[in-house]
Order: structure tokens, then sequence, then C-alpha cells
């Protein structure tokens, strides 16, 4: 870390092949995860509440330029955010994506893989789309917006709590919530995760692992995740049942009721409906998700390849964790 944050909230996490600019401000339960490739931010960056940066795996590192600013439960995975970019709450933004600089990315708006996206344009909508140019006071005043919450706004005290874990799996130190998570050999549940299950069962299967900034939450039936599964960041799992083999895509949210079937892909930004049944063996996206394709052996392997690095990635954190 080439200089460390000028601000930084309760929960939040810098991890890894990491170089912050000068005068970072980090809100709480922020997460920089810099594991298996490089993280390299630019001065005046902004990270809000429960948002994460991320990279792929010895595939593509991630690039963020100056006085970039990045919303509430956002997240920027493994792509290049020029300069004077604002990155509103609930976005995500996909591998080898670039955005040009001077850009807003609305609200919820997901940036698929590859795309690149012009600069001093607004882009809304899943794909982001351009839907407009972007003038110098509207740029300002979206980033007086998302940094005029503070590095200190956001942190839910009455979630502070460390929740209950039993079993030989990883569970980061940040984690915070109440209830207890049932992990088994090889599970991991990651950076600024909250647990809501006071009422009901958090179950985590063999191998499975719960990307940074997830919410397990289980009110009238049980939170299950499969054997074998990655629950990427920011992602809502309530009252539901993952199967084994399946990817949650990042920033996807499961209504309650939902049944994911083994060999499942749900794309990021997908929600689904109360209810709502995944069969397995295919692949499903949108808002609510429906059905797009069969699973191909290639996702099935990247899926599986998956949840071996991040078991190891849980070894190698809880070893230095328990130093800590």
């Amino acid at each position: 870390m080439a200089a460390p944050p000028s601000a930084a909230g309760a929960g939040c996490a810098v991890l890894g092949r990491v170089r912050l600019g000068p005068r970072a401000t980090l809100a709480p339960d922020a997460v920089l995860r810099g594991d298996g490739h490089d993280i390299v931010v630019g001065a005046d960056f902004h990270l809000g509440a429960r948002s994460t940066v991320h990279i792929s795996h010895g595939q593509c590192g991630t690039i963020v330029g100056d006085r970039v600013a990045v919303g509430a439960n956002a997240v920027v995975h493994a792509c290049t955010v020029q300069d004077d970019v604002v990155v509103e709450d609930d976005a995500v933004i996909l591998d080898a994506a670039v955005v040009g600089a001077g850009s807003i990315v609305e609200r919820g708006a997901v940036v698929f893989a590859r795309a690149v996206l012009a600069p001093g344009q607004r882009y809304a909508g899943v794909p982001a789309v351009a839907v407009g140019p972007v003038g110098g006071l509207e740029l300002a005043a979206a980033q007086a917006a998302v940094r005029g919450r503070g590095p200190d706004s956001g942190a839910p005290a009455t979630l502070r709590a460390v929740p209950a874990t039993t079993g030989p799996g990883f569970v980061a130190a940040t984690v915070h919530g109440r209830g207890v998570i049932e992990l088994a050999e090889g599970g991991s549940v990651w950076f600024g995760c909250r647990v809501e299950g006071a009422l009901g069962r958090l179950v985590v299967g063999p191998a499975a692992n719960v990307q940074d900034n997830s919410v397990l939450r289980s009110d009238r039936a049980p939170v299950l995740v499969g054997a074998h599964t990655t629950v990427g960041h920011n992602v809502v799992l309530h009252d539901c049942t993952v199967g084994a083999r399946v990817l949650i895509g990042m920033g996807s949210r499961l209504a309650p009721g939902t049944i994911v079937e083994d060999d499942v892909l749900l794309a990021a930004g997908s929600t689904t409906t109360e209810g709502q049944h995944l069969q397995a063996g295919s692949m499903w996206a949108g808002r609510p998700a429906r059905r797009v394709a069969e699973l191909d052996d290639r996702k099935r392997r990247m899926i599986a390849s998956g949840a071996v690095v991040y078991g190891e990635y849980a070894r190698v954190f809880g070893i230095a964790q328990q130093a800590f």
C-alpha cells in the first residue's frame, strides 16, 4: 500500500497487492482485495460503504485513475476505471471493462465484461449503455453526492457483533451480524459480509465461499449454500437454497424461497422473484432472472476452478488471521 488512506471507516479492509494513491477515503466495510493480481488506485479515491474492489486471479488486475468516487454497495472488479469517474450505489463493473474518463455509471447499472465505455457519458441499465453526455457541473454534483456522505457514514452499529461460527472453515475478521454460521470443511465467509441469522440457520457447505460484502439473511427459512459454490461479492441471499457447484454473480439478489439447483450460473446483477426455481445445468440472467443458455463445459470448469482458488486463499488468509 503506497499511501495509507486519509480516512477509514469501521470494518474496512485493504489486503494483498493493493497500491493506494494519496488522500484515499474508505467508508465502513469497504474492501480492496488484491489476491492474485494488482490493484492500482490513483489520488483522491473514495470507496463507499460496503463496496468492493477486487481482481481476477492471475488474469486481470484493477486500475483506477485519479479522483474516482465509488458509491455504496458497488463492485469494481478486474477492470479499468479512468480519471474523474463516478460509480453510483449498487453498480457493478465486470472483468476487463474500461470506463472512460469523466463518466457516470448510474445506480444499479452493470457494465458487462470487456465493455469499453466512451468518456464523458452517463451510463445506465443492464448492460450499461450511454444515455447522454455528462457536463462539468453534473459530474461535480455527482462527485459531491457520493463523497459527501463521508467515511464514517453507513455503519450499522447494531450489526457490529461478531456472529458465532461452528466448523473448520474461514470467517474473515470483519464479518459482522447476529446468528450462527455453520461451516463445513473448507467453507469460507469473506470480508465485510453481514449475517442476519438470529431467527434461522445459515449453512455454508464444503469448499463453498461467500465473497466480500455479501449478506446472509435468514428470517423464515434457512440460507443453505451447497458444496463448491461461489457466492460473489455484494450478493444478498434471503431465505433461500443454493445448490452445489453454483456461481451466484456479483451484485445479485435472491428473494425468499428461491431454490437454485446444482450446476447453475446466475449472471452478475441478477435478481430472482419470491419462490423462483432455477433449474440445474443452466445459465440465468436478468431482473428477474430468466434461463438464457445451457451451462457449457467452459463455464463448468470456471465455476470449479473458482472454488479451488478461493479455497486456497481462505486457507492462507485463515492462517494469517490467526497469527495476527
